[in-house]
Order: C-alpha cells, then sequence, then structure tokens
C-alpha cells in the first residue's frame, strides 16, 4: 500500500525565521516518521515585496522552486508581478493557479493549512473542489486579531465550516472558534505545540553576554502588539529605582509598529536598562536564555510561543500572563507566576518577588523543565497528530462510501 501524500501549506518554513515555520517544520517531520509523503507550499498573502517590485519596474513570471529538505518536498510558491495596479486578488489567482498545478501533479490525499486568513481559504477551496479532505490549524493571530477584519471574517467563517478538522493551540482560540462556526464542535481540537530538548551547554556565547549586568529580565520574539511590552517596560522602570537589572530583548520590534516601541523607549525611563540584540538565528537566541534570571511572557495574547517553551527547558523563572496557551500550561506558584494581562501592578510585583528569592526562581524554572520534558513532548504531539489525520482522512473515506452508495440507489 502506498503512503498518502500530504500538503501542508504555510507562509513561511525554514530557514525563514518565525513560529509558525518552526512549528510546520517540526511536524511536517513527525509526519513524515508516520510514513506520510510530506510536501510543503510556502506562500504569503501580503503582497508588500510584490508591490515594492513594480514600482521599482521589477517584473516576473509566476514561479515555483522546489527542493527537498530531509525527505520533506518544500515548493515555494510566488505569484506573479506584472502592473503597478495589480491587486490582491491577481496575486491570490497566480498561486492558487500554482497550488492547483501542485495537486495536479502529485495528486495529494490529504492538504493541511497553518495560518487561516493566509493560505486557509485558498488551500480549503481547492481541497473542495477537488473532493479531498483539509485540515485547519489556528495558531494566534488569525482568530485573535485578523477575524476583527471585514475583509477576512466572512471567508475565515467559511474556511472554519468547510474544514474536515480543525487544530487550535489552546482551548480560548478553540472556544472562540465554536462560536463563530458552532458546526466545527464534532470536528475539531485543541493541544499545545511541543519541544524537542535542547542542550544549552553547547551552544556559543551570545554576542551581548557581556553586556549584560544585575537581575537580567529577558523575553524572546518579534516584538509587536500582541506581546505587552509596554506593561514589561513599565515594570521595569519601578524595578530599577531600587534594583540593578538589565531588559534583555531577544529579537526584534516589527518593522511597521517600529516608530511605536522607539517612541516608548524613550518615554520608559530605562532605556539604558534595555539590551536589543535585532533579529537573529535561533540558535543565537536560544543561547541567551542561560544568561536570564528571569523570562517574561507579558502577552496580551499569544497562541502557543515556542519561545515560552524553550525558557522552560532552559529552566528559567517565568512570569507569563493568562492568556491563551501560556496561561493554560503555567500553573501560578507551581512552575511559574501568572498575572493578568494588561497589569503593569501585577507584573512589577511578581517579577520583584522573583528578584528578591533566588532559591523560588530556581524552584520554578526546575518545574517549568520537567513539565516541558514530560507534558511538552515530542511524542505527545505527535500521537494527537496521528489521531487528527485519521479522523480526517477516515471521514473522507466514509462520505465517499457514503455519495457511492447514494449513486448506486
Amino acid at each position: 500500500m502506498k503512503s498518502q501524500r500530504v500538503c501542508i501549506t504555510t507562509l513561511e518554513f525554514p530557514p525563514d525565521i518565525g513560529g509558525v515555520g518552526e512549528s510546520v517544520h517540526r511536524i511536517a517531520q513527525m509526519l513524515l516518521d508516520m510514513g506520510y509523503q510530506v510536501h510543503v507550499a510556502v506562500f504569503r498573502a501580503i503582497f508588500r515585496t510584490e508591490r515594492e517590485k513594480a514600482s521599482a519596474g521589477e517584473y516576473r513570471r509566476p514561479s515555483c522552486q522546489t527542493t527537498e529538505q530531509n525527505g520533506i518536498m518544500v515548493h515555494r510558491l510566488q505569484p506573479a508581478i506584472r502592473t503597478t495596479r495589480a491587486k490582491e486578488q491577481d496575486y491570490l489567482c497566480d498561486l492558487y493557479s500554482q497550488l492547483k498545478h501542485l495537486h495536479q501533479q502529485y495528486q495529494f490525499d490529504l492538504f493541511h493549512a497553518f495560518f487561516i486568513n493566509e493560505t486557509g481559504f485558498l488551500t480549503t477551496l481547492l481541497a473542495k473542489e477537488n473532493a479531498i479532505p483539509v485540515i485547519n490549524s489556528i495558531r494566534g493571530a488569525d482568530l485573535h486579531k485578523h477575524i476583527f477584519s471585514p475583509q477576512y471574517h466572512g471567508q475565515i467563517t467559511w474556511t472554519l465550516n468547510n474544514s474536515a478538522w480543525t487544530t487550535f493551540v489552546s482551548q480560548d482560540l478553540m472556544d472562540r472558534a465554536r462560536v463563530l462556526a458552532p458546526g466545527i464542535r464534532a470536528k475539531s481540537s485543541a493541544f499545545w505545540n511541543s519541544i524537542a530538548p535542547i542542550e544549552f551547554n553547547n551552544l556559543p556565547m551570545p554576542t551581548l553576554a557581556d553586556q549584560l549586568h544585575g537581575t537580567v529580565i529577558g523575553s524572546v520574539g518579534s516584538f509587536r502588539d500582541k506581546k505587552g511590552l509596554e506593561y514589561l517596560l513599565d515594570a521595569c522602570q519601578q524595578l530599577q529605582l531600587d534594583t540593578d537589572i538589565t531588559l534583555l530583548l531577544v529579537g526584534d520590534f516589527v518593522e511597521k509598529e517600529r516608530g511605536y516601541w522607539e517612541q516608548e523607549l524613550r518615554n520608559s525611563g530605562v532605556i539604558d536598562r534595555v539590551l536589543i540584540t535585532g533579529r537573529i538565528s535561533r540558535q543565537e537566541a536560544l543561547a541567551y536564555l542561560p544568561h536570564m534570571d528571569i523570562f517574561a511572557i507579558p502577552s496580551l495574547h499569544d497562541g502557543c510561543p515556542n519561545a515560552m517553551l524553550e525558557a522552560m527547558l532552559a529552566a528559567r523563572a517565568i512570569v507569563g500572563t493568562k492568556v491563551d496557551a501560556i496561561g493554560e500550561i503555567l500553573e501560578d506558584g507551581v512552575d511559574a507566576l501568572v498575572v493578568n494581562p494588561c497589569s503593569s501592578e501585577e507584573l512589577t510585583i511578581a517579577l520583584r518577588r522573583l528578584m528578591k528569592h533566588p532559591t523560588l526562581r530556581q524552584q520554578l524554572g526546575l518545574a517549568a523543565r520537567n513539565k516541558a520534558l514530560h507534558q511538552l513532548a515530542p511524542t505527545v504531539e505527535q500521537q494527537n497528530w496521528r489521531r487528527v489525520y485519521q479522523h480526517a482522512l477516515g471521514a473522507a473515506k466514509a462520505e465517499v462510501t457514503k455519495v457511492a452508495s447514494i449513486s448506486l440507489a
């Protein structure tokens, strides 16, 4: 019996930097280990680069670059650039045609889309037109932010309703989706990301290590509206009045919000205590974790952030917020301190408590590491994906049998 072919659609995949790409890579490897033939189609449904090239007179044909990465076939799709007056639908139509061509070439048995408003609608439309099951995986911002866009609301709800199965990285996300599309209740599930063990002792000394002093409070990510960084700056403003601290931001601000965050830094009163690494590789970002005394993740909403799981593996004392998987995974006073989002006061109290009690930091950090090693192990997530794929493919087979029996009757 031939192995079944799966096509995952995603907006990023390594070497692209980003949490979605890391998750897709991890899941693709799991599916490969389960015996599936795995293809990954990478494309963006936001066309800033295309518009910039068009304005500069740089035109191109649509293209698909295919490579093999450790047994996974990776197809990077790009729409044509033909005119400065192109609209989103022109680019999306090109991408749809390329994805359709890939299906004609490889005859996929199942599609699986990550990030519903960029890849989900296009993927689900193609799957439904070809009577192929489609899984949609909700990662966070798609239902926390983009659902409020009149442009995306309709296609998000349509995509939810037409999925063979939908997965979520937190119960909060699944609850919202079930309000928007009650019919998915019997064909949806929520489970966390996993994290493979990391040997932190083998990582190189990070670039800014010699500039860290006092108690190091760190955070990792692509810093944007959802990260709650304003409240961390407020807390550090209070803490630096009586304690030597460094606020280490591993990552950088998203470009479209850079002006806002630079203003917040100037007004924070702690700009001389802040170190920002800029965009760096995942390996260098991991190398900073052992140099942090406290890992802060004061998000307003955040799916199931890989950065937090990495901090847990590094046995860091964590202060997180009661949102999404952060509040589901972390248990206050057991393996972290958990506070309400948007509360500078609660964040300040929690950070000060950890700064004053090194033993508590060590205790919470070790408990967090133990939870990551056991409850967030890749084998746990792999079993979840095994069940999801069995559900989706089984439902499709049952539908084919039903249609065949009706035709015979």
